[in-house]
Parts: structure tokens; sequence; C-alpha cells
């Protein structure tokens, strides 16, 4: 009899430190982690594509009175196959400068030529990457987001996302991979020797 009371004693005690160490601080134990629908958390994601700015590059425009202007059908599409850059003096690039296509998804400078992914929810995009695989992308800068990628190139600015929010990675990628897939496969970089 005893040990049956010794036995439901120590339980207890596990129980009860359990309990205690659940707790936060002020006594309260913690919620679960609340987790957004995926209406919310894609709204979230475009937000923040849209707030990073990753239409400057990754988004096709053509030219307005006022500038240039995203084409819708083409959105976050990347840098389109088969379009020309126009020439340039690649001396200049050889001097420092760093050049824009004339719709931001192409640009030249000292390390060759690199041209803005194609980021939408399409195969030739990131509609078959893993959400490894993007968050890799976005954080590591590594092409494909494959662990033996190559870097991604400027102006790319992988460095600065390495310090998302993973809530904010998922909320990105949740995003993109519910925009309409366009199909384009973007051009590989150019050395600068390749150039004019």
């Amino acid at each position: 009899m005893k040990k049956i009371i010794f036995l439901l004693a120590a339980m207890a005690v596990v129980v009860a430190a359990a309990i205690v160490a659940c707790q936060d601080l002020a006594g309260n134990v913690p919620a679960a982690k609340k987790e957004l629908p995926d209406s919310a958390l894609i709204a979230r994601g475009d937000y923040l594509v849209t707030s990073m700015l990753c239409d400057d590059c990754h988004s096709p425009k053509s030219m307005g009175p006022e500038g240039p202007v995203i084409i819708p059908e083409l959105r976050l599409s990347g840098h389109t196959a088969g379009t020309v850059l126009p020439a340039f003096d690649s001396n200049e690039v050889k001097k420092g400068w760093v050049l824009f296509s004339p719709d931001f998804t192409a640009i030249a400078g000292p390390w060759g030529a690199s041209f803005a992914g194609n980021i939408t929810s399409d195969a030739t995009g990131i509609g078959n990457w893993s959400y490894e695989q993007f968050k890799r992308a976005i954080t590591q800068g590594k092409y494909k987001g494959l662990e033996t990628g190559r870097q991604l190139l400027p102006p790319m600015p992988w460095p600065q996302f390495s310090s998302l929010h993973d809530d904010d990675i998922r909320a990105i990628y949740a995003f993109l991979k519910s925009t309409p897939p366009v199909k384009n496969i973007v051009p590989a970089p150019k050395k600068l020797s390749q150039l004019n």
C-alpha cells in the first residue's frame, strides 16, 4: 500500500512539474501559435512582395508617359526570354558603372549581365520549388534554392533577406505560389566578355 501511495505522489509531482514548465513567467499557459488562414497568408505575402520592391526587378514593364509601368499579365515573370539588351559601351561597365535595362529586369556590371528570375507559380518559375528551396534561395542566395547552386548575382538582395522571419518567408512563398503562372525561361547570366 505504501508503494502505491508513493507511486501516486511521485506521478503527481511529475505532472505538476510538467504544468509549471509549460507556463510562462507570468503564470499563463502559452497559447498555441495561431496559423493564418491561407487567404490571410497570401495577402500578407502580397504586401511583403510589394513593399520589398520585388516588382522593380522581377516584373517586365512598358514605358508609359510617366516612366515604366508593370505589364500586369507578366507580373513577376522576370526578364522576358528573347529580349535583346540595348547596345551599351561595355567600357563604362569596366570602369565600375552598373547599368539597368529599360524595364529594370536585366543589369550589367563588372560581373557581367544578370537577369531577374521568373518567380511566378509556373514550372519555369518557382512552381516546382519546395518551401525549403525557396527559403534557401531567398536567404542564402542559392540559384533555384539548390544547395549546390551558384550564387545569385546582383541586384538580388538576398543578404538583406537572410534576416527575414520564417513567417514572412512562408507568406511570400504562399503568395508567389498563388500567382498566375507565366511561362518564361529567363536567360542565363553572361560574362562581361560576352557583352557587346
